[in-house]
């Protein structure tokens, strides 16, 4: 173990309980990796995006059957068929400063949003009004009807459309917002706030959640029952296990699956059965430098992936992960087989270096990020590294700590001035659900993802798509945009990973999803 990180684990472990009293209930949650950037907006990390769901709050919601309800406003009108929406904020919304939460903090927040995330962009796109005729209506007067309104701003998946107080909204959304203000059930604590180590939240008891409903993933009252929720990052597996089977720590977020028979020997903790959406994992290569811009290196790849490889290097067992996997999650309505035999088909790594040489391929160096204190990402770029070297690919691959890697591939630069080439991640597959949530089938250019990939086939299948109301056609288009994903290659699909978690036994009422701290029970 290094001992940069087993340090920073005793610490934080040691740390005394700051500023809560004998009787207050405290969360002990060890995250899957540090919280490097707190700005939702401006990184999409899922570390990032769980604690935005704590400070912040939604317009709508999202229950585990991925049904949009509202969450932040009271109701909304359709009007002008279809093309005029008015949205409703309820009462007893507060910053947590204390002052009113307005409308046109809202319309901020939207178009903030709006700038960075795929779905939101197609909002904006369609939009030709946004505003705050009042202080508790927010109105679209849209170019055309757009019955997917409420799906884009109660998305679950990141980037969320998280409401912040005007003043913060109207930060440059390619700058991060690092004061955290919001109105959501929890207030961060920044005097606690240790980088590397710690994050601290508690209960916000000015919070008024929804009289209605029943709590369900990010839908419904949020009602919270711990005073407190410590986070605490542990870089070490080992010592995450162990602080778990001895009650030191209360839940982990993502455990490694070596570990996992053991902690289910432990009858002291509970290991769910998994998301069954799981986690898709993804090559992503950069279309703004070389070598990767090149389209005939990026198609070469293709024959080369072996998913098999990829997914037991990350989650070993067998049960604990899927190939054949093509751009949307497994099982949901748009997935097909649709052009997947460029991934199923025999591998064969001599024909793919000739291709390779036969792209034009100049032996440019390729830099390569790797994650080295996040295992699952680590394992992807460990055996990405070793198979780009295996058919040509002259690889430079660079470890550091995921915080940096994520500071790193904002960088657009050739690769001489600290830019990057490719680098191995994961989506929720509520990310690669279908054409409107998922970021990495864009090809919008530098309006998208890191990455960056332009397709004008790609995103005119997806305005297609996203203006379809048969599911049938739906299909159809969607089958077709993969077909052009392994045309294009904006990315590489990697496999389905089916992810664990594991809680205390005195830790209850944990909702479906991802990690979510309302509604937890501390016994």
């Amino acid at each position: 173990m290094r001992r940069r990180g087993f340090l920073a684990a005793a610490g934080a472990l040691a740390a005394p309980r700051i500023g809560r009293g004998a009787e207050a209930s405290v969360l002990r949650f060890i995250p899957q990796s540090d919280l490097a950037v707190l700005d939702p907006i401006w990184s999409a990390a899922y570390v990032t995006r769980n604690h935005a769901m704590m400070v912040f709050d939604t317009l709508y919601g999202m229950d585990s059957a991925y049904r949009v309800s509202p969450q932040m406003v009271a109701g909304d009108t359709v009007e002008a068929d279809g093309r005029t929406w008015n949205l409703t904020l309820r009462d007893g919304l507060l910053w947590h400063d204390g002052t009113k939460v307005l409308a046109q903090d809202c319309v901020a927040s939207i178009r903030r949003w709006g700038a960075r995330d795929g779905f939101g962009q197609t909002v904006l796109a369609v939009t030709d009004e946004l505003s705050a005729p009042d202080d508790r209506t927010i109105r679209f007067r849209l170019k055309r009807p757009f019955p997917l309104l409420r799906a884009a701003l109660g998305k679950a998946g990141s980037n969320i459309c998280v409401m912040m107080p005007e003043r913060l909204a109207l930060t440059d959304p390619f700058r991060q917002v690092t004061e955290m203000a919001g109105s959501g059930p929890f207030r961060f604590k920044a005097d606690e706030h240790i980088a590397g180590a710690r994050t601290v939240y508690e209960r916000n008891a000015a919070y008024v959640p929804r009289g209605d409903g029943t709590p369900s993933f990010t839908a419904g009252p949020k009602i919270v029952h711990v005073d407190r929720v410590e986070w605490t990052v542990i870089p070490d597996a080992g010592t995450a296990s162990a602080a778990m089977q001895s009650g030191e720590m209360d839940w982990w977020e993502a455990p490694t699956f070596d570990l996992l028979p053991l902690l289910k020997r432990n009858a002291d903790l509970v290991v769910p059965p998994p998301d069954p959406l799981g986690f898709l994992g993804n090559m992503r290569l950069n279309h703004l430098q070389p070598p990767f811009d090149n389209p005939a290196l990026r198609r070469a790849l293709l024959g080369a992936v072996s998913q098999e490889d990829y997914m037991s290097a990350a989650a070993g067992d067998p049960v604990n992960w899927r190939a054949g996997v093509g751009a949307f999650c497994p099982d949901s309505p748009m997935a097909s087989q649709a052009g997947m035999q460029v991934l199923t088909g025999p591998r064969d790594l001599t024909a793919v270096a000739k291709a390779v040489a036969a792209s034009g391929y100049g032996n440019e160096r390729t830099v390569l990020l790797i994650p080295s204190d996040f295992p699952l990402l680590k394992a992807l770029g460990d055996v990405g590294a070793d198979l780009l070297k295996r058919i040509g690919i002259n690889v430079d691959a660079q470890y550091s700590d995921w915080g940096s890697v994520l500071q790193r591939l904002a960088k657009t630069d050739p690769v001489e001035q600290g830019g990057w080439s490719v680098f191995h991640t994961y989506w929720s597959g509520l990310d690669e659900f279908d054409p409107a949530v998922h970021t990495y089938i864009r090809g919008n250019g530098r309006a998208a993802s890191r990455g960056w990939p332009t397709s004008e086939k790609l995103e005119s299948l997806r305005d297609e798509w996203l203006f379809s109301d048969d599911i049938t056609d739906r299909q159809r288009i969607a089958a077709l945009m993969q077909e052009r994903v392994f045309v294009d290659v904006p990315y590489i699909p990697l496999g389905q990973i089916l992810p664990a978690t594991v809680y205390h036994r005195s830790v209850t009422d944990v909702l479906q999803g991802y990690a979510l701290f309302w509604n937890v029970r501390k016994g």
